[in-house]
């Protein structure tokens, strides 16, 4: 097991990608690492994914919407354990219910701490990405992009009045 390497959820970033492009949804870029700064009431450094310098830990979304603070992943329904889809190996079964566990665990950390940074997070999973489920899709991006640019647009007006 140790020697099967991820080589990513290629496909599901690519229908993401392929919605992107159809609708003119631009402004993101692709498996950026974000670098977030510690400093947080109630995350110890010791739950943070990739953890470097104690202070300061790297989560990597599958895409960035950088001006909007809006990152979004694309959850495989196995491997991050869907509701609907998410299947437990017969085999090896104590060692993949852990694996799991500890895959949703992250997927919530992960969330968490871009949220107290003022991130806005959206998780898909990767049966949304069919055609029939693309409109549903749509309206969560543009639902979560509106409500980033809406903060944003609150933080610039906040911060000129602080300055006249």
């Amino acid at each position: 097991m140790s020697q099967i390497r991820s080589r990513g959820n290629k496909a599901t970033e690519l229908a993401l990608i392929r919605i992107f492009r159809e609708h003119d949804i631009a402004g993101w870029r692709r498996h950026i690492s974000l670098s977030l700064k510690i400093s947080v009431p109630g995350i110890s450094t010791t739950q943070t994914p990739k953890r470097h310098n104690g202070r300061s830990c790297r989560v990597h979304p599958d895409f960035v919407f950088a001006k909007l603070k809006l990152a979004i992943f694309v959850d495989g329904c196995f491997w991050h354990g869907c509701p609907l889809h998410g299947t437990q190996p017969k085999s090896n079964a104590a060692f993949w219910r852990k694996k799991l566990t500890a895959n949703k665990s992250r997927d919530q950390r992960v969330t968490r701490l871009l949220r107290l940074k003022g991130w806005r997070v959206l998780r898909l999973w990767e049966h949304d990405l069919t055609r029939h489920r693309q409109a549903s899709v749509l309206k969560r991006i543009e639902k979560a992009c509106a409500a980033s640019s809406t903060i944003m647009l609150n933080r610039d007006a906040s911060s000129s009045r602080r300055s006249s």
